[in-house]
This record gives structure tokens, C-alpha cells and sequence, in this order.
């Protein structure tokens, strides 16, 4: 990891942020306020789904509430696709992030209004925004660093990744406290004030953005346009008349619509790789790079299935079993949904400094290697999280110490830093120049798939018990993590000469 401070020359007269472009405090900030308004919900939003009616929740049972979950932050990653194709052939990255913005503070004040009919078209304008923000902001970024050393470039990022982690750091602690002790719709709310400071600050600062993306770089032609539309109007009133004949038949469940969007989860990536695969772009040379890929993308997406359930059975373990006290003041539960982004901060540079030292002395592990790693701690903290299960229930309170938590997010932050920078390098190193659009989309389609696995995965916690479900995916990980180290040689002559 580059350091924040950029030791490239800057311009004379130019003022700069932290020795970068102007323009990076506008996005900086930016990032920032939307990161606090999705974490702040996202700590807020299991809890708040199986919380009994009479505490101002909507009482869902605890299967429905996690797959809920899990399922949401799918589509989410999801909508990401074709919201960069809106910047890319229509309105230019700029535009997607300002109206990407008004939607998702929008989404957000629509959950604080105290009405179980609203609170699912709040998550649907949420999700909307976030694919229109989240690719093309990202693109701003490097936008601004066009013509300038990589170095730079990098330190850039790490400045923007740091924007990430400090509203992930701070939302869990305001909009998770007002949302368990005061009102949950007053906490979604303040979520949604975030958002809008991020738009103000945003719009106030665009001057400092000079020409990043104010034109589409591939204009959609008419045809292409009408085109597009159409097959939206298609799709969506396929959807609508399913929706409605469930309705109409009487036997609509929630479950349903949950069980729908998980097969899109996993529908998606297969028929991208498929399109890949068949496509005579793809050269004699290329093909085994693709192999390769596509077993780092199913390692990659039983990762996320799994460290993507902090916000859910996690969070639920956090609230029903861990002993949160303090003197005699029980913090909230959501309060430790800051632990990943905390122990990001602390561990990020520490792991970039370890690779830079490790390579220097030819030491530095392999990509195969370091995801054989990641799995093997992902799963080390699963067995973490089944002892913590074995031990609240022979516990006389039911409750543990919050500090097996706390190991569990360290163990899987450690994890996280050994697969998910490592992945986005990797999948632009591995990806034909013919297809590297479609690779990347499909790096962060992993997340959407792991969550969408999610929503049945789950499904085990409650017949197994906590010590045997966690056990279980530590025993699947562990052996995933194995098999990878054991297999690097093969993928290394997969992947050619890309290490």
C-alpha cells in the first residue's frame, strides 16, 4: 500500500489534498458520508428486521431476517454492473454519482418514516443509488490521476480506501446507538443525513473535479438506447406480472422474492462466464488465464459468503448472546459492526509493508498462496465463532465476552487484507485487454454471489446450532485454504506470468 502522502511534485500554485488533486477531498468526503449511510443502516438493518413489532421492529422471524439480508447486499454489488453502463454510454460518471447520491439519501429518509408498506421501496432506492455511485466515484478517482506516475496513483486510492473505512469506523457507533436506544427510524435517519451532506459537499466541490467524467466515454447511439429500454421495461414487467400472479393466487411470501433474487446471484456471473468462454475474442493464450480465474472467483465468493455474515447471524450473536457491559451500561450491538473497519485501519498498512518486505527478500507468498491464507484464516475465525457458540451455551448468563468477537473480526480483517487487494490486482492482471471490463465486473459480482448464497447458507444456523454451523463452514474453508496452497504450482502454469 502506497503512503497517503503522495511524494510526487505538485503543480506550483496548485492546492492540494494531503499532496493530491483538490479534487480528492471533494471525493474523499464524498465516499466518506455515503460509507457512513450504508454502514449505518447496514448495522441497524437485521436487528431491526427481527425485532419484535412492540419494540418497533418488524418481527420477522430470525431465517427470513438474515437471508433478507444477505440477499439485499447481493443486489446490491449487483445493480453496480449496469449502474457503470448508465456512466459509460449515458450520462458520464459525474451525473451517476450526483443522482446515484439523491437516491440513496432519498432511500434512506423513506426508512425513517415509521411504516412497515415504505420500508422495502427505501432499501430498493438504497440499492438503486448505490450502483449508480459506487463504480463511477471509484472512477473519478483514477480520472484524476490520468497522465500521472502509478505511484501516485496508488497513494490516491489508499486515501480513498482510508475515506472507507473511517465512515464504516463512525456509523455503527451514532446511527447504530440512535437507532437501538432511541428509535430504529431516527437512527435510518441519520444515515440519510449523512447521505445529503456527502450530495452538498459533493456538488459544492465539483468545480475542483475539472472535466472527470462530465461526458460518457463510449455515448450510447439511439438505437443502443432504445434498445436498452426496452429490454428494462421487458425484464421489470416480467417481473411486476410474477409478483402479481403470487399475489393474486394468494401465496405470496417475502420468502419468494428472497429466493428469486439468490438464483440471480448466481445466475449472473455463470452466464457472463459463459459469454466469455464462447466468445472468438478469446485467444488460445487467454483461455487458461480464464480457467484460472474462475477458481479464484468461486474461492473468492465462499469468502464473502462468509465474512459477509458480521452484519447478520454475526450481529444477531452480538445482540442475543455476548455480554456487552460496561460498569452497568449495556453498549449497543451494532457497535460492533466498527470492529472490521478498526481493525482495517490498524492491520492495512502493517500487511502492505509485510508484502513489500517479503518481496524484497524474494520471499513474498504467491496470489494462489495468499488466498489459500485467506481461507484458511476466514475459516480460523469460524472456528473461533463455534467455540464463542460452545461456550455461551454452557455459559450460565447464555452470553460470552465481547472479546471473542473482536478475535473473530480480527482473524477475518487479517483474511480480508490477504484476499480482496490481492483479488482486484490479480483480476486486472489476469483479464485478455478484449475482456477486462467484464473481469473486474465480475471480481465484485463474487461479493454478490457469496451474499446471495447467503440467503440459503443461513438457513442451517437454526436446526445445527451455532457451534456446529460455524464448525462446519471453518471445516469447508480450512479445506478450500488447503487445497489452494497445495495447488498453487498447477494455477501458476494456468496463469503464465502472472504471479
Amino acid at each position: 500500500m502506497a503512503s497517503i502522502q503522495s511524494k510526487d511534485p505538485v503543480p506550483s500554485g496548485e492546492k492540494t489534498f494531503f499532496g493530491h488533486p483538490r479534487g480528492m477531498a471533494t471525493l474523499f468526503m464524498t465516499e466518506m458520508w455515503e460509507r457512513f449511510s450504508w454502514y449505518g443502516m447496514r448495522a441497524l438493518l437485521v436487528l431491526y428486521l427481527y425485532s419484535a413489532v412492540s419494540d418497533g421492529g418488524l418481527g420477522i422471524d430470525h431465517t427470513t431476517a438474515v437471508a433478507i439480508y444477505g440477499v439485499y447486499n447481493a443486489v446490491v454489488y449487483m445493480v453496480a454492473m449496469p449502474g457503470g453502463w448508465v456512466a459509460d454510454r449515458l450520462w458520464g460518471a459525474r451525473k451517476a454519482v450526483l443522482v446515484g447520491g439523491v437516491v440513496i439519501a432519498a432511500g434512506h429518509f423513506t426508512l425513517a418514516i415509521p411504516h412497515s408498506a415504505v420500508f422495502f421501496l427505501g432499501l430498493g432506492l438504497i440499492a438503486i443509488g448505490t450502483g449508480l455511485l459506487k463504480p463511477n466515484i471509484s472512477a473519478l478517482v483514477g480520472d484524476l490521476y490520468q497522465d500521472q506516475p502509478s505511484a501516485r496513483r496508488d497513494a490516491g486510492f489508499t486515501l480513498f480506501y482510508m475515506a472507507i473505512n473511517i465512515g464504516g469506523l463512525l456509523a455503527p457507533l451514532t446511527v447504530g446507538y440512535l437507532g437501538e436506544h432511541v428509535d430504529w427510524h431516527l437512527g435510518f435517519g441519520l444515515a440519510g443525513v449523512g447521505m445529503s451532506l456527502a450530495v452538498v459537499q459533493y456538488v459544492l466541490g465539483g468545480k475542483h473535479l475539472g472535466d472527470a467524467g462530465l461526458k460518457p466515454t463510449n455515448p450510447a447511439s439511439h438505437a443502443e438506447k432504445r434498445s436498452a429500454l426496452n429490454r428494462v421495461l421487458l425484464w421489470t414487467g416480467v417481473a411486476a406480472g410474477a409478483l402479481l400472479i403470487d399475489v393474486l393466487l394468494g401465496t405470496y411470501d417475502i420468502e419468494h422474492i428472497v429466493n428469486a433474487l439468490a438464483v440471480l446471484g448466481v445466475v449472473v456471473p455463470i452466464g457472463y462466464f459463459v459469454v466469455i468462454f464462447r466468445s472468438p475474442k478469446l485467444t488460445a493464450e487467454g483461455r487458461p488465464k480464464i480457467v484460472a480465474f474462475v477458481w479464484f472467483f468461486m474461492t473468492a465468493v465462499l469468502f464473502w459468503m462468509i465474512f459477509d455474515q458480521s452484519g447478520s447471524l454475526l450481529n444477531i450473536f452480538a445482540d442475543e448472546k455476548t455480554n456487552r457491559l460496561i460498569g452497568g451500561w449495556e453498549f449497543p450491538a451494532s457497535w460492533l459492526q466498527s470492529a472490521n473497519p478498526a481493525w482495517v485501519i490498524i492491520l492495512a498498512p502493517i500487511f502492505a509493508s509485510l508484502w513489500v518486505k517479503l518481496a524484497q527478500r524474494n520471499r513474498e507468498p504467491s496470489t494462489p498462496v495468499k488466498f489459500g491464507l485467506a481461507m484458511l484464516l476466514i475459516g480460523g475465525s469460524f472456528a473461533l465463532m463455534g467455540l464463542a457458540g460452545a461456550a455461551a451455551a454452557a455459559s450460565d448468563t447464555g452470553k460470552v465476552t465481547v472479546f471473542w468477537l473482536l478475535a473473530v473480526y480480527g482473524v477475518q480483517t487479517m483474511g480480508e487484507m490477504c484476499l480482496s487487494p490481492v483479488g482486484l490486482s490479480l483480476s486486472t492482471k489476469l483479464a485478455p485487454k478484449e475482456f477486462i471490463s467484464q473481469i473486474m465486473g465480475l471480481w465484485f459480482l463474487a461479493v454478490a454471489t457469496g451474499n446471495a448464497l447467503n440467503g440459503w447458507a443461513t438457513r442451517l444456523n437454526e436446526p445445527l446450532g451455532d457451534s456446529l454451523y460455524y464448525t462446519l463452514w471453518a471445516v469447508v474453508a480450512g479445506l478450500t485454504g488447503v487445497a489452494f496452497i497445495f495447488g498453487a504450482r498447477k494455477l501458476r502454469s494456468l496463469t503464465g506470468e502472472v504471479h
